[in-house]
Protein backbone atom coordinates (compact mmCIF):
# COMPACT_ATOMS: atom_id res chain seq x y z
CA UNK A 1 0.00 0.00 0.00
CA UNK A 2 1.11 3.53 -0.77
CA UNK A 3 -0.10 6.59 1.13
CA UNK A 4 -2.22 8.92 -1.01
CA UNK A 5 -2.14 12.58 0.02
CA UNK A 6 -0.73 11.56 3.39
CA UNK A 7 -4.03 10.08 4.54
CA UNK A 8 -5.50 7.40 2.36
CA UNK A 9 -3.67 4.14 1.55
CA UNK A 10 -3.59 3.36 -2.16
CA UNK A 11 -3.53 -0.19 -3.43
CA UNK A 12 -0.59 -1.37 -5.53
CA UNK A 13 -0.02 -4.28 -7.87
CA UNK A 14 2.00 -6.77 -5.83
CA UNK A 15 4.32 -7.93 -8.63
CA UNK A 16 5.64 -6.71 -11.97
CA UNK A 17 4.09 -9.74 -13.65
CA UNK A 18 0.74 -8.91 -12.09
CA UNK A 19 0.97 -5.33 -13.34
CA UNK A 20 1.84 -6.51 -16.85
CA UNK A 21 -0.92 -9.15 -16.83
CA UNK A 22 -3.49 -6.55 -15.76
CA UNK A 23 -2.38 -4.08 -18.44
CA UNK A 24 -2.43 -6.74 -21.17
CA UNK A 25 -5.79 -7.97 -19.90
CA UNK A 26 -7.17 -4.44 -20.18
CA UNK A 27 -5.99 -4.17 -23.80
CA UNK A 28 -6.86 -7.68 -24.95
CA UNK A 29 -10.56 -8.06 -25.61
CA UNK A 30 -13.12 -8.79 -28.28
CA UNK A 31 -11.41 -6.14 -30.39
CA UNK A 32 -8.35 -8.39 -30.76
CA UNK A 33 -10.11 -11.69 -31.33
CA UNK A 34 -13.03 -10.44 -33.41
CA UNK A 35 -12.42 -6.91 -34.65
CA UNK A 36 -8.83 -7.34 -35.84
CA UNK A 37 -9.56 -10.35 -38.11
CA UNK A 38 -12.68 -8.58 -39.37
CA UNK A 39 -10.76 -5.39 -40.20
CA UNK A 40 -7.92 -7.37 -41.77
CA UNK A 41 -10.42 -9.35 -43.84
CA UNK A 42 -12.09 -6.19 -45.06
CA UNK A 43 -8.82 -4.44 -45.93
CA UNK A 44 -6.64 -6.94 -47.73
CA UNK A 45 -5.07 -9.00 -44.94
CA UNK A 46 -1.32 -8.40 -45.11
CA UNK A 47 -1.68 -4.81 -46.30
CA UNK A 48 -3.79 -3.97 -43.27
CA UNK A 49 -1.41 -5.85 -40.94
CA UNK A 50 1.58 -3.86 -42.16
CA UNK A 51 -0.21 -0.55 -41.57
CA UNK A 52 -1.48 -1.75 -38.19
CA UNK A 53 2.01 -2.64 -36.93
CA UNK A 54 3.30 0.79 -37.98
CA UNK A 55 0.41 2.49 -36.18
CA UNK A 56 0.99 0.55 -32.95
CA UNK A 57 4.61 1.68 -33.00
CA UNK A 58 4.00 5.31 -33.97
CA UNK A 59 0.68 5.99 -32.22
CA UNK A 60 -0.12 3.25 -29.72
CA UNK A 61 3.09 3.14 -27.69
CA UNK A 62 3.52 6.94 -27.35
CA UNK A 63 -0.06 7.54 -26.12
CA UNK A 64 0.20 4.49 -23.85
CA UNK A 65 3.40 5.93 -22.37
CA UNK A 66 1.65 9.29 -21.88
CA UNK A 67 -1.16 7.65 -19.90
CA UNK A 68 1.32 5.61 -17.86
CA UNK A 69 3.27 8.78 -17.09
CA UNK A 70 0.16 10.57 -15.83
CA UNK A 71 -0.98 7.69 -13.64
CA UNK A 72 2.39 6.78 -12.12
CA UNK A 73 3.40 10.41 -11.51
CA UNK A 74 0.17 11.46 -9.79
CA UNK A 75 -0.94 8.18 -8.18
CA UNK A 76 -4.48 9.17 -9.05
CA UNK A 77 -7.51 8.42 -11.20
CA UNK A 78 -8.00 10.00 -14.61
CA UNK A 79 -9.78 13.07 -13.18
CA UNK A 80 -7.26 13.58 -10.38
CA UNK A 81 -4.27 13.06 -12.70
CA UNK A 82 -5.19 16.06 -14.85
CA UNK A 83 -6.00 18.11 -11.76
CA UNK A 84 -2.65 17.41 -10.08
CA UNK A 85 -0.55 18.03 -13.18
CA UNK A 86 -2.41 21.25 -14.02
CA UNK A 87 -4.05 22.51 -10.79
CA UNK A 88 -4.80 25.98 -12.16
CA UNK A 89 -6.23 24.95 -15.51
CA UNK A 90 -9.41 23.24 -16.61
CA UNK A 91 -7.76 20.17 -18.03
CA UNK A 92 -9.33 18.09 -15.26
CA UNK A 93 -12.68 18.40 -17.03
CA UNK A 94 -11.34 16.02 -19.69
CA UNK A 95 -11.27 13.34 -17.01
CA UNK A 96 -15.04 13.22 -17.25
CA UNK A 97 -14.72 12.14 -20.89
CA UNK A 98 -13.05 8.89 -19.83
CA UNK A 99 -15.49 8.27 -16.99
CA UNK A 100 -18.51 8.77 -19.25
CA UNK A 101 -16.94 6.63 -21.96
CA UNK A 102 -16.29 3.82 -19.48
CA UNK A 103 -19.98 3.67 -18.53
CA UNK A 104 -21.06 3.74 -22.17
CA UNK A 105 -18.64 0.95 -23.13
CA UNK A 106 -19.39 -1.28 -20.15
CA UNK A 107 -23.09 -0.97 -21.03
CA UNK A 108 -22.93 -2.33 -24.59
CA UNK A 109 -19.76 -4.40 -24.16
CA UNK A 110 -21.35 -6.40 -21.32
CA UNK A 111 -24.16 -7.41 -23.68
CA UNK A 112 -21.70 -9.00 -26.13
CA UNK A 113 -19.83 -10.50 -23.18
CA UNK A 114 -23.13 -11.96 -21.97
CA UNK A 115 -23.48 -13.67 -25.34
CA UNK A 116 -20.09 -15.34 -24.79
CA UNK A 117 -21.30 -16.69 -21.44
CA UNK A 118 -24.52 -18.00 -22.97
CA UNK A 119 -22.74 -19.52 -25.95
CA UNK A 120 -20.27 -21.25 -23.63
CA UNK A 121 -23.15 -22.74 -21.64
CA UNK A 122 -25.22 -23.72 -24.68
CA UNK A 123 -22.21 -25.25 -26.41
CA UNK A 124 -21.26 -27.26 -23.33
CA UNK A 125 -24.82 -28.58 -22.96
CA UNK A 126 -25.20 -29.39 -26.66
CA UNK A 127 -27.87 -26.76 -27.34
CA UNK A 128 -26.08 -25.16 -30.30
CA UNK A 129 -26.89 -26.28 -33.82
CA UNK A 130 -24.70 -24.68 -36.45
CA UNK A 131 -24.72 -27.42 -39.04
CA UNK A 132 -25.46 -24.77 -41.68
CA UNK A 133 -24.53 -21.10 -41.76
CA UNK A 134 -28.17 -20.16 -42.36
CA UNK A 135 -29.22 -22.06 -39.23
CA UNK A 136 -26.39 -20.34 -37.38
CA UNK A 137 -27.91 -16.97 -38.23
CA UNK A 138 -31.32 -18.09 -37.00
CA UNK A 139 -29.89 -19.42 -33.73
CA UNK A 140 -27.90 -16.25 -33.14
CA UNK A 141 -31.12 -14.23 -33.48
CA UNK A 142 -32.84 -16.59 -31.03
CA UNK A 143 -30.12 -16.43 -28.38
CA UNK A 144 -29.68 -12.66 -28.47
CA UNK A 145 -33.29 -11.47 -28.61
CA UNK A 146 -35.91 -10.61 -26.01
CA UNK A 147 -35.28 -10.74 -22.28
CA UNK A 148 -32.97 -13.73 -22.63
CA UNK A 149 -30.03 -11.48 -23.47
CA UNK A 150 -30.75 -9.34 -20.39
CA UNK A 151 -30.31 -12.21 -17.94
CA UNK A 152 -26.95 -13.23 -19.41
CA UNK A 153 -25.80 -9.60 -19.41
CA UNK A 154 -26.70 -9.29 -15.73
CA UNK A 155 -24.92 -12.58 -14.94
CA UNK A 156 -21.77 -11.35 -16.64
CA UNK A 157 -21.87 -8.04 -14.75
CA UNK A 158 -22.30 -9.89 -11.45
CA UNK A 159 -19.15 -11.88 -12.21
CA UNK A 160 -17.38 -8.70 -13.29
CA UNK A 161 -18.16 -6.79 -10.12
CA UNK A 162 -17.45 -9.84 -7.99
CA UNK A 163 -13.85 -9.57 -9.16
CA UNK A 164 -13.76 -5.80 -8.58
CA UNK A 165 -15.17 -6.02 -5.05
CA UNK A 166 -12.12 -8.05 -4.01
CA UNK A 167 -9.86 -5.06 -4.69
CA UNK A 168 -6.80 -4.37 -6.81
CA UNK A 169 -4.42 -7.06 -5.54
CA UNK A 170 -6.82 -9.85 -4.54
CA UNK A 171 -9.32 -9.14 -7.31
CA UNK A 172 -7.91 -7.53 -10.45
CA UNK A 173 -4.31 -8.75 -10.19
CA UNK A 174 -5.21 -12.27 -9.07
CA UNK A 175 -7.72 -12.63 -11.91
CA UNK A 176 -5.18 -11.35 -14.46
CA UNK A 177 -2.50 -13.72 -13.18
CA UNK A 178 -4.83 -16.66 -13.86
CA UNK A 179 -6.80 -15.50 -16.87
CA UNK A 180 -4.05 -14.13 -19.10
CA UNK A 181 -1.80 -17.23 -19.13
CA UNK A 182 -4.94 -19.33 -19.71
CA UNK A 183 -5.93 -17.08 -22.61
CA UNK A 184 -2.55 -17.56 -24.29
CA UNK A 185 -2.71 -21.33 -23.74
CA UNK A 186 -6.13 -21.47 -25.43
CA UNK A 187 -4.94 -19.27 -28.29
CA UNK A 188 -1.93 -21.52 -28.93
CA UNK A 189 -4.14 -24.64 -28.80
CA UNK A 190 -6.42 -23.16 -31.45
CA UNK A 191 -3.43 -22.15 -33.57
CA UNK A 192 -2.13 -25.73 -33.47
CA UNK A 193 -5.56 -26.90 -34.60
CA UNK A 194 -5.48 -24.35 -37.45
CA UNK A 195 -2.16 -25.77 -38.68
CA UNK A 196 -4.00 -29.02 -39.47
CA UNK A 197 -6.60 -27.35 -41.69
CA UNK A 198 -6.50 -27.55 -45.47
CA UNK A 199 -6.72 -23.77 -45.82
CA UNK A 200 -3.82 -23.03 -43.47
CA UNK A 201 -1.35 -22.06 -46.20
CA UNK A 202 -3.88 -19.90 -48.00
CA UNK A 203 -4.97 -18.23 -44.75
CA UNK A 204 -1.37 -17.44 -43.75
CA UNK A 205 -0.64 -16.05 -47.18
CA UNK A 206 -3.66 -13.76 -46.93
CA UNK A 207 -2.63 -12.51 -43.47
CA UNK A 208 1.14 -12.18 -43.79
CA UNK A 209 1.82 -11.49 -47.48
CA UNK A 210 0.97 -7.84 -48.12
CA UNK A 211 -0.25 -6.59 -51.46
CA UNK A 212 1.19 -3.07 -51.46
CA UNK A 213 -1.31 -1.93 -54.09
CA UNK A 214 -4.04 -2.32 -51.45
CA UNK A 215 -2.44 0.17 -49.03
CA UNK A 216 -4.83 3.09 -49.46
CA UNK A 217 -5.73 6.05 -47.21
CA UNK A 218 -8.82 4.13 -46.11
CA UNK A 219 -6.76 1.12 -45.05
CA UNK A 220 -4.28 3.31 -43.17
CA UNK A 221 -7.08 5.12 -41.32
CA UNK A 222 -8.73 1.81 -40.40
CA UNK A 223 -5.40 0.52 -39.09
CA UNK A 224 -4.95 3.70 -37.04
CA UNK A 225 -8.38 3.22 -35.52
CA UNK A 226 -7.77 -0.44 -34.72
CA UNK A 227 -4.44 0.31 -33.03
CA UNK A 228 -6.01 3.10 -31.00
CA UNK A 229 -9.03 1.17 -29.77
CA UNK A 230 -7.24 -2.16 -29.32
CA UNK A 231 -4.86 -0.66 -26.75
CA UNK A 232 -7.74 0.94 -24.78
CA UNK A 233 -6.37 4.45 -25.33
CA UNK A 234 -8.35 7.56 -24.47
CA UNK A 235 -10.45 5.96 -21.73
CA UNK A 236 -8.20 6.60 -18.77
CA UNK A 237 -8.01 2.97 -17.66
CA UNK A 238 -4.27 2.97 -18.35
CA UNK A 239 -3.89 6.09 -16.20
CA UNK A 240 -5.80 4.33 -13.44
CA UNK A 241 -3.81 1.10 -13.67
CA UNK A 242 -0.49 2.98 -13.81
CA UNK A 243 -1.41 4.67 -10.53
CA UNK A 244 -1.17 1.19 -8.97
CA UNK A 245 2.41 0.63 -10.23
CA UNK A 246 5.16 0.20 -7.67
CA UNK A 247 8.15 2.56 -7.82
CA UNK A 248 10.37 -0.11 -9.39
CA UNK A 249 7.87 -0.74 -12.22
CA UNK A 250 9.28 0.80 -15.40
CA UNK A 251 6.42 2.31 -17.44
CA UNK A 252 8.35 2.31 -20.73
CA UNK A 253 9.05 -1.39 -20.61
CA UNK A 254 5.49 -2.18 -19.51
CA UNK A 255 4.08 -0.05 -22.35
CA UNK A 256 6.28 -1.65 -25.00
CA UNK A 257 5.76 -5.20 -23.73
CA UNK A 258 1.99 -4.83 -23.34
CA UNK A 259 1.67 -3.32 -26.83
CA UNK A 260 3.70 -6.22 -28.22
CA UNK A 261 1.62 -8.86 -26.43
CA UNK A 262 -1.63 -7.15 -27.46
CA UNK A 263 -0.44 -7.30 -31.08
CA UNK A 264 0.56 -10.96 -30.67
CA UNK A 265 -2.97 -11.80 -29.50
CA UNK A 266 -4.44 -10.09 -32.57
CA UNK A 267 -2.05 -12.03 -34.84
CA UNK A 268 -2.87 -15.33 -33.12
CA UNK A 269 -6.58 -14.58 -33.62
CA UNK A 270 -5.86 -14.14 -37.33
CA UNK A 271 -3.95 -17.43 -37.40
CA UNK A 272 -6.97 -19.12 -35.82
CA UNK A 273 -9.66 -17.58 -38.01
CA UNK A 274 -8.33 -17.21 -41.55
CA UNK A 275 -7.29 -20.87 -42.09
CA UNK A 276 -10.78 -21.87 -40.95
CA UNK A 277 -12.37 -19.33 -43.29
CA UNK A 278 -10.41 -20.55 -46.34
CA UNK A 279 -10.77 -24.24 -45.40
CA UNK A 280 -14.56 -24.02 -45.62
CA UNK A 281 -14.77 -21.53 -48.50
CA UNK A 282 -16.17 -18.77 -46.33
CA UNK A 283 -15.68 -15.03 -46.72
CA UNK A 284 -12.98 -13.25 -44.69
CA UNK A 285 -15.28 -10.21 -44.83
CA UNK A 286 -18.03 -11.88 -42.78
CA UNK A 287 -17.79 -9.08 -40.20
CA UNK A 288 -20.04 -9.23 -37.13
CA UNK A 289 -21.22 -12.76 -37.96
CA UNK A 290 -17.70 -14.20 -37.92
CA UNK A 291 -17.50 -15.11 -34.25
CA UNK A 292 -21.09 -16.00 -33.39
CA UNK A 293 -22.24 -17.61 -36.64
CA UNK A 294 -19.42 -18.57 -38.99
CA UNK A 295 -16.89 -19.99 -36.53
CA UNK A 296 -19.45 -22.19 -34.70
CA UNK A 297 -20.32 -23.61 -38.12
CA UNK A 298 -16.63 -24.36 -38.65
CA UNK A 299 -16.42 -26.06 -35.25
CA UNK A 300 -19.45 -28.21 -36.10
CA UNK A 301 -17.47 -29.67 -39.01
CA UNK A 302 -14.48 -30.64 -36.84
CA UNK A 303 -13.95 -33.77 -34.75
CA UNK A 304 -14.77 -32.86 -31.15
CA UNK A 305 -16.52 -29.71 -32.36
CA UNK A 306 -18.45 -29.22 -29.10
CA UNK A 307 -15.20 -29.12 -27.13
CA UNK A 308 -13.56 -26.67 -29.54
CA UNK A 309 -16.63 -24.41 -29.58
CA UNK A 310 -16.88 -24.39 -25.77
CA UNK A 311 -13.19 -23.58 -25.39
CA UNK A 312 -13.46 -20.81 -27.97
CA UNK A 313 -16.34 -19.06 -26.23
CA UNK A 314 -14.50 -19.46 -22.93
CA UNK A 315 -11.62 -17.67 -24.65
CA UNK A 316 -13.96 -14.84 -25.62
CA UNK A 317 -15.29 -14.68 -22.07
CA UNK A 318 -11.78 -14.32 -20.64
CA UNK A 319 -10.96 -11.57 -23.13
CA UNK A 320 -14.23 -9.82 -22.25
CA UNK A 321 -13.96 -9.86 -18.47
CA UNK A 322 -10.34 -8.70 -18.31
CA UNK A 323 -11.34 -5.68 -20.41
CA UNK A 324 -14.56 -4.82 -18.58
CA UNK A 325 -12.84 -5.03 -15.20
CA UNK A 326 -10.39 -2.32 -16.27
CA UNK A 327 -13.19 -0.15 -17.67
CA UNK A 328 -15.12 -0.43 -14.41
CA UNK A 329 -12.04 0.43 -12.36
CA UNK A 330 -11.98 3.91 -13.96
CA UNK A 331 -15.16 5.01 -12.19
CA UNK A 332 -14.45 3.02 -9.02
CA UNK A 333 -11.08 4.74 -8.60
CA UNK A 334 -12.73 8.12 -9.26
CA UNK A 335 -15.40 7.58 -6.62
CA UNK A 336 -12.79 6.39 -4.08
CA UNK A 337 -10.33 9.24 -4.70
CA UNK A 338 -12.56 12.22 -5.43
CA UNK A 339 -15.76 11.38 -3.54
CA UNK A 340 -14.10 9.67 -0.55
CA UNK A 341 -16.24 6.56 -0.93
CA UNK A 342 -15.17 3.19 0.38
CA UNK A 343 -14.21 0.70 -2.31
CA UNK A 344 -17.24 -1.42 -1.48
CA UNK A 345 -19.62 1.50 -1.90
CA UNK A 346 -17.96 2.84 -5.07
CA UNK A 347 -18.10 -0.65 -6.58
CA UNK A 348 -21.82 -0.87 -5.79
CA UNK A 349 -22.52 2.55 -7.33
CA UNK A 350 -20.62 1.61 -10.50
CA UNK A 351 -22.39 -1.75 -10.62
CA UNK A 352 -25.85 -0.16 -10.45
CA UNK A 353 -25.02 2.30 -13.27
CA UNK A 354 -23.59 -0.53 -15.41
CA UNK A 355 -26.60 -2.76 -14.74
CA UNK A 356 -29.00 -0.04 -15.88
CA UNK A 357 -26.98 0.71 -19.01
CA UNK A 358 -26.39 -2.95 -19.81
CA UNK A 359 -30.09 -3.79 -19.42
CA UNK A 360 -31.11 -0.96 -21.75
CA UNK A 361 -28.60 -2.08 -24.39
CA UNK A 362 -29.68 -5.72 -24.11
CA UNK A 363 -33.34 -4.75 -24.48
CA UNK A 364 -32.50 -2.89 -27.69
CA UNK A 365 -32.43 -6.32 -29.37
CA UNK A 366 -35.90 -7.16 -28.09
CA UNK A 367 -38.72 -5.19 -26.40
CA UNK A 368 -36.97 -1.83 -26.99
CA UNK A 369 -35.78 -2.50 -30.53
CA UNK A 370 -38.25 0.08 -31.83
CA UNK A 371 -36.58 2.84 -29.80
CA UNK A 372 -34.03 4.56 -32.03
CA UNK A 373 -32.11 7.82 -31.87
CA UNK A 374 -30.59 9.08 -35.08
CA UNK A 375 -31.43 5.75 -36.72
CA UNK A 376 -29.53 3.79 -34.03
CA UNK A 377 -30.88 1.59 -31.24
CA UNK A 378 -29.47 2.13 -27.75
CA UNK A 379 -26.75 -0.50 -28.18
CA UNK A 380 -25.55 1.15 -31.40
CA UNK A 381 -25.88 4.64 -29.91
CA UNK A 382 -23.76 3.82 -26.85
CA UNK A 383 -21.16 2.19 -29.10
CA UNK A 384 -21.09 5.22 -31.42
CA UNK A 385 -20.81 7.80 -28.64
CA UNK A 386 -18.02 5.94 -26.86
CA UNK A 387 -15.96 4.61 -29.78
CA UNK A 388 -16.44 7.44 -32.28
CA UNK A 389 -16.62 10.45 -29.96
CA UNK A 390 -15.29 9.93 -26.43
CA UNK A 391 -12.22 7.78 -27.12
CA UNK A 392 -10.71 9.92 -29.91
CA UNK A 393 -11.40 13.10 -27.89
CA UNK A 394 -9.88 11.59 -24.74
CA UNK A 395 -6.80 10.33 -26.60
CA UNK A 396 -6.30 13.66 -28.36
CA UNK A 397 -6.46 15.61 -25.11
CA UNK A 398 -4.02 13.22 -23.40
CA UNK A 399 -1.47 13.50 -26.25
CA UNK A 400 -1.70 17.30 -26.40
CA UNK A 401 -1.60 17.66 -22.61
CA UNK A 402 1.52 15.54 -22.10
CA UNK A 403 3.16 16.76 -25.31
CA UNK A 404 2.67 20.51 -24.71
CA UNK A 405 1.54 21.19 -21.13
CA UNK A 406 3.69 18.85 -19.02
CA UNK A 407 7.36 19.63 -18.35
CA UNK A 408 9.21 17.55 -20.94
CA UNK A 409 12.11 16.94 -18.54
CA UNK A 410 9.71 15.42 -16.01
CA UNK A 411 8.23 13.26 -18.75
CA UNK A 412 11.59 12.08 -20.07
CA UNK A 413 12.94 11.26 -16.60
CA UNK A 414 10.07 8.83 -16.10
CA UNK A 415 11.45 6.59 -18.86
CA UNK A 416 15.16 6.70 -18.01
CA UNK A 417 16.46 3.19 -17.32
CA UNK A 418 19.92 4.40 -16.35
CA UNK A 419 22.05 7.46 -17.00
CA UNK A 420 22.93 6.34 -20.53
CA UNK A 421 19.62 5.78 -22.30
CA UNK A 422 15.87 5.70 -21.97
CA UNK A 423 13.44 3.02 -23.05
CA UNK A 424 11.58 3.67 -25.26
CA UNK A 425 13.51 6.71 -26.61
CA UNK A 426 11.82 9.50 -24.64
CA UNK A 427 12.80 12.23 -27.10
CA UNK A 428 11.03 10.49 -29.96
CA UNK A 429 8.06 9.76 -27.71
CA UNK A 430 7.71 13.43 -26.85
CA UNK A 431 7.93 14.52 -30.47
CA UNK A 432 5.33 11.94 -31.45
CA UNK A 433 2.97 13.15 -28.72
CA UNK A 434 3.37 16.75 -29.85
CA UNK A 435 2.88 16.31 -33.57
CA UNK A 436 2.10 12.87 -34.99
CA UNK A 437 -0.34 11.53 -32.39
CA UNK A 438 -2.70 14.54 -32.33
CA UNK A 439 -2.78 14.65 -36.13
CA UNK A 440 -3.40 10.90 -36.40
CA UNK A 441 -6.18 10.98 -33.80
CA UNK A 442 -7.89 13.84 -35.61
CA UNK A 443 -7.84 11.72 -38.77
CA UNK A 444 -9.31 8.77 -36.85
CA UNK A 445 -12.00 11.03 -35.44
CA UNK A 446 -13.05 12.45 -38.80
CA UNK A 447 -12.89 9.01 -40.40
CA UNK A 448 -15.11 7.49 -37.70
CA UNK A 449 -17.67 10.21 -38.37
CA UNK A 450 -17.59 9.43 -42.10
CA UNK A 451 -16.04 12.79 -42.99
CA UNK A 452 -13.01 11.30 -44.77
Amino acid sequence: MAVENGRKPRAMFATRFGALAAIVGSSVGLGNIWRFPYEAGMHGGGAFLLCYLACVLLLGIPVLCAEFFMGRTTRSNVFGAYLKLSPHGRWYLSGYVGIIASFLIISFYSVVAGWTVEYSFCSLTGQLDFSTTANGHAQFRLLTSGWRSVWWTILFLIINFGVLSAGVTKGIERMANIMMPLLFVLLIAFCINSCRMSGFKEGMSFLFRPDFTQITPSVILSALGQAFFSLSLGLGCMITYASYFKKDTHPGRIATTSALLDTVVALLAGVIIFPAVFSFDLSPEAGPTLVFEVLPYVFSQLPGGIIWATLFFMLLFIASITSTVSMSEISISYFCDEKSMTRRRSTMVSAVIALVGGTLCALSFGPMSHLTIGGMNLFELFDFLASNICLPVGGFICAVFVGWKVDKVLFRNMFVVDSRYSFPPSGLLHLSLRYFCPAAIVLIFFNSLGLL
